[in-house]
């Protein structure tokens, strides 16, 4: 069994929040320059050139590549060999990312909870955190921070107006309801259980 300090896992996510905010793939740059090379259209040169110069001034300042840094999705694989020790993974992850945020001066804009918390925390945490145990006594981690705008992927439900579909948070402890507002032009959510 490989024991490993959470606190190298702070310290890996930390650094890793911040690099993937500031680099680019070399495959990414290696393309872009190829289409560079293959562009007919000056505004579509002047486009790519302006990406390559953006890549070029994040890395070396240490800045972001983009201002919208978006929430931090962070991958890891496990092996089933590993055991942490000193505190919780998680926990660990979302220091990781608290540092990562500060320290790289980059956008905080996760809130703690839309329904209930909806305040930004102010550290871009909690991170999502993906785990995959695979064979083996080694720690792969990888860390994507995803934007609101082009990379806001969601779905969409419609509701019928005259449903009213009481759901729960994470925790179980309070009730919400979802109503359509009496001008019949949105829909409210309604807390049912004081104490939330």
């Amino acid at each position: 069994m490989r024991k490993i300090e959470v606190a190298e896992i702070t310290q890996v996510v930390r650094e890793l929040s911040i690099k993937a905010c500031t680099e680019v793939n070399e495959d990414l740059k290696n393309k872009i320059e190829t289409s560079l090379q293959e562009e007919e259209s000056p505004v579509g040169k002047a486009v790519l050139k302006q990406l390559l110069k953006n890549m070029e001034i994040a890395e070396t300042e240490k800045i972001p590549i983009c201002q919208d840094t978006g929430f931090t999705v962070v991958f890891m694989e496990i092996g089933q060999e590993v055991l942490f020790v000193g505190g919780s993974l998680k926990e660990a992850v979302d220091e990781g990312v608290r540092q990562g945020y500060t320290d790289g001066f980059l956008r905080k804009s996760i809130i703690k909870d839309p329904i209930t918390n909806p305040v930004n925390t102010g550290d871009n945490t909690p991170a999502i955190l993906h785990t995959d145990i695979v064979p083996g006594d080694k720690v792969k981690i990888q860390i994507f921070p995803k934007g609101g705008g082009s990379e806001n992927m969601s779905k969409i439900k419609m509701m019928k107006p005259s449903i009213s579909q009481t759901y729960r948070n994470l925790s179980g402890s309070c009730e919400y309801s979802v109503q359509r507002s009496p001008n019949q032009d949105n829909y409210s959510v309604i807390r049912r259980k004081n104490g939330c």
